[in-house]
């Protein structure tokens, strides 16, 4: 009787596993940007590549990367001088795996929420000590961490899907790039 119990279970299992629905692939597909580029992958089949297994990450950025779609995006979509999540979805992630300064200002190490305040000719750059964030609706400024003014600039071609990346400045310091449709910001980031 026993065998046939646990057949019934295994079977009803079995059933209910097939008839789960998954949410279909999202529109705006998330991304991670690593200093150093490829900072996980190449730490485990590759540390040569970075100078040696033992060397740590600087700074992940975690974060959506929705499409232009022939959209107007700065001024419209995105409005000018208004918190913006830096993505879509969940707000932007940030993760400093030490101590740097961003944009000539000290930051802890630590994970934040990385928000933006677009305009015309700057942006603002907001860290925020309140983590997991639908958009920028619950947003509250008196978490900021930090703020910090880059001056805004033009791309050659349009970026289809906002980007985040980073480029070697020298041994100790990185340029975070942000870019979307043909707008670009640069943002310092230096550490000891």
């Amino acid at each position: 009787m026993k065998p046939f119990i646990f057949l019934c279970f295994l079977l009803c299992s079995t059933l209910q596993l097939s008839a789960q629905k998954f949410p279909g692939l999202d529109k705006s597909p998330l991304d991670v940007s690593y200093y150093p580029h490829d900072f996980a992958h190449d730490r485990k089949f590759a540390p040569d590549k970075i100078g040696g297994a033992d060397v740590a990450a600087v700074v992940r950025v975690i974060y959506s990367r929705p499409a232009k779609k022939e959209r107007e995006v700065f001024g419209k979509l995105i409005p000018f001088g208004k918190v913006w999540r830096l993505g879509a979805n969940e707000a932007t992630e940030i993760k400093f795996y030490q101590d740097v300064t961003l944009g000539g200002k000290p930051v802890k190490a630590g994970t934040y929420a990385l928000f933006a305040i677009p305009d015309q000719e700057e942006w603002t750059i907001v860290l925020n000590g309140e983590l997991d964030h639908w958009g920028a609706y619950s947003y509250k400024e008196s978490l900021d961490v930090l703020r910090v003014k880059v001056p805004v600039k033009s791309t050659a071609d349009v970026v289809e899907n906002l980007a985040v990346a980073f480029e070697k400045a020298d041994a100790k310091a990185a340029t975070m790039r942000i870019a979307w449709d043909k707008t670009m910001v640069e943002v310092p980031v230096e550490w000891k």
